[in-house]
């Protein structure tokens, strides 16, 4: 049964499905947004230094010249975990015969020569520069020095917890369906999250932040997918464009709600409670009626439909709901019934098995290089809000020219051109690494390209999953692509000896990523695939199509939706496929 055909009969894109995407959909994908990274600015560690006790008196008042005697400098920087063996008591009886004036004015500091001093690690814990964050998770656990290595194990934790949630609630979401689905995700994120604001120790906080990695990025596609199946085929890339610009205005917001609330106890519960508003939608969002369809309930389909139609305007016959139901079991046949479907269906056949390997790693590809960029951007220098903020605003002007790009070139040449200028960015930087301004615009660059591909190849990728597996396949996808944010953190760790060694990397991620996009059929203006057997009608191709965009719509779907109108008397309406079954018939 065409799905789209019906889909047309009662609006494939009216006032439904604006409100349903609009109104629920665009603000579920603040919570990918807000626990993707908000973690950056919980666990952030500020400038640090080593607390002397005997000097505590003078610390508030006189900062730089307590850091002057107790700490060395290099490379015009204070020396953040080691302090200079001194007989700090002596200091501290020729400091109290000192006025204020005197202390300001002379270089005490040079009292002992500290330049001849021998250097040992922090004794007595850290001060800490709470002038951007009065407390972290860094700052309240001393997870500095010879600690710091918890912070990158923090991101990583949270990065395998996205790769076990994807795999887990990629079943969830094929097996319960789209809507429920999301719901289960976003309490368990919105409990988890809230319940790690009042951890009380290191541990503990890890723990519920491997429970909330569990469902980011998991949380995004449910709503995602509902949208691109609730509306035709032209319609997807509206769907694509504005979630991802829902996706980034969640990124900028975050910077903003940093902005305001900088003690990470209440920045987890701000970025959290708010998003129990969400559930206010819970009896509006409907279910996919697409994905009814595919699991064997065409009566709750066409209710769906019926009511979609009524809002759209459209009147249709009183007995819509059996006439829908007698298409769908037609279309089905006899001898058909409900298949369960599992994880092996991505390979069971040779032609899906390069389809999910090429989508998977692109999206290995996409994945790494998004969030490395995005983890990369305190090591730009400067105000690290800011620098957040920056990264998600470059986001934007990206979706004013994909808009009609997804439109008129298609999906894989888009795909294609956006990784190769990410991927040249990023590498070019190894040239100009001396340079932060022409590093910035590079990263910039970076930053659009990759941005750009994140939009594209969710799009593309559901456009060539059949309907029965497409949550399945998306997930598993995103499951391997989540092995980039487990690495990267490490990766970008190494880069502190060498900057642009995580910029190198990822740059060379998607060049390679952007070749092997080529290989992926476009599928702009294209019938979602239902079935199995509808996606292994359309084959891998290298610069080509199964079936051009040159022919009639009406023979390519003639042929692909029926293989037995294939005949040798009219060679013009068969695909390459087809002619070559003919062929191999008469040889």
């Amino acid at each position: 049964m065409d799905f789209d055909k019906v889909l047309m009969e009662v609006g494939s894109f009216g006032l439904y499905q604006k409100i349903i995407i609009c109104a629920v959909l665009l603000p579920a994908a603040l919570p990918c947004a807000f626990h993707a990274y908000s973690q950056l600015f919980i666990a952030a560690t500020p400038k640090h230094w080593c607390r002397t006790p005997e000097l505590e008196p003078w610390v508030q008042d006189y900062t730089e010249l307590v850091m002057n005697l107790s700490i060395p400098i290099k490379e015009q920087n204070y020396v953040q975990c080691d302090m200079y063996v001194r007989n700090y008591s002596d200091i501290v009886r020729y400091l109290e015969y000192r006025t204020p004036l005197e202390l300001q004015r002379d270089k005490v500091w040079h009292i002992g020569s500290p330049k001849g001093s021998r250097l040992i690690p922090c004794q007595h814990g850290w001060h800490y520069d709470r002038s951007q964050y009065p407390t972290t998770v860094v700052t309240e656990w001393n997870l500095v020095c010879d600690k710091s290595y918890l912070v990158t194990l923090a991101l990583v934790v949270f990065g395998i917890g996205g790769l076990l949630g994807n795999y887990v609630f990629g079943y969830l979401q094929d097996m319960w369906g789209r809507r429920p689905s999301f719901y289960a995700y976003l309490l368990l994120e919105i409990v988890a999250c809230a319940a790690s604001a009042f951890a009380w120790n290191f541990e503990m906080w890890l723990g519920l932040r491997f429970v909330v990695g569990l469902t980011v990025p998991a949380i995004l596609a449910s709503p995602y997918v509902l949208a691109i199946e609730m509306v035709g085929p032209e319609k997807r890339v509206f769907c694509t464009i504005v979630s991802n610009i829902a996706y980034s205005c969640g990124l900028v917001l975050l910077a903003g709600v940093v902005y305001i609330v900088r003690d990470w106890r209440y920045l987890s519960l701000a970025v959290s409670l708010p998003l129990l508003l969400l559930f206010s939608c819970f009896f509006v969002l409907p279910e996919s009626p697409r994905w009814l369809m595919a699991v064997n309930q065409p009566r709750k389909a066409a209710k769906i439909l019926k009511v979609m139609a009524r809002v759209n305007g459209i009147r249709v016959v009183p007995n819509f709901i059996s006439l829908v139901e007698q298409r769908f079991l037609s279309a089905q046949g006899p001898n058909q019934s409900a298949v369960s479907h599992g994880i092996l269906d991505l390979f069971r056949t040779k032609n899906m098995l390069r389809k999910t390997m090429i989508i998977t790693l692109i999206w290995f590809a996409n994945t790494s290089v998004y969030v490395g960029l995005s983890y990369y951007a305190p090591a730009l220098g400067g105000d690290e809000i800011w620098n957040f903020f920056l990264a998600g605003v470059v986001e934007l002007p990206t979706y004013i020219i994909l808009w009609p790009g997804l439109s008129y070139c298609g999906r894989r040449s888009i795909l294609c051109i956006s990784m190769l200028t990410g991927g040249i960015a990023c590498v070019t930087t190894s040239v100009y690494s001396e340079d932060p301004n022409v590093m910035l615009i590079l990263y910039c660059i970076g930053k659009m390209g990759i941005s750009s591909a994140f939009v594209v190849l969710p799009l593309l990728a559901s456009e060539i999953y059949p309907t029965v597996v497409r949550g399945l396949g998306m997930s598993f996808s995103s499951v391997i692509a989540m092995i980039g944010p487990i690495v990267i953190p490490i990766i970008n760790h190494m880069g502190q000896q060498m900057l642009v060694l995580p910029l190198i990397i990822m740059g060379s991620l998607l060049i390679g990523g952007g070749v092997l996009s080529l290989f992926l059929p476009e599928t702009r203006g294209k019938n979602l695939p239902q079935t199995i057997e509808d996606s292994e009608r359309i084959p891998l191709s290298f610069l080509s199509n199964c079936c051009s965009d040159s022919q009639p719509k009406s023979n390519v779907s003639r042929c692909t939706n029926s293989r037995n109108n294939c005949n040798s008397s009219h060679p013009h309406l068969l695909c390459s496929i087809c002619k070559s079954e003919i062929i191999t018939r008469r040889n």
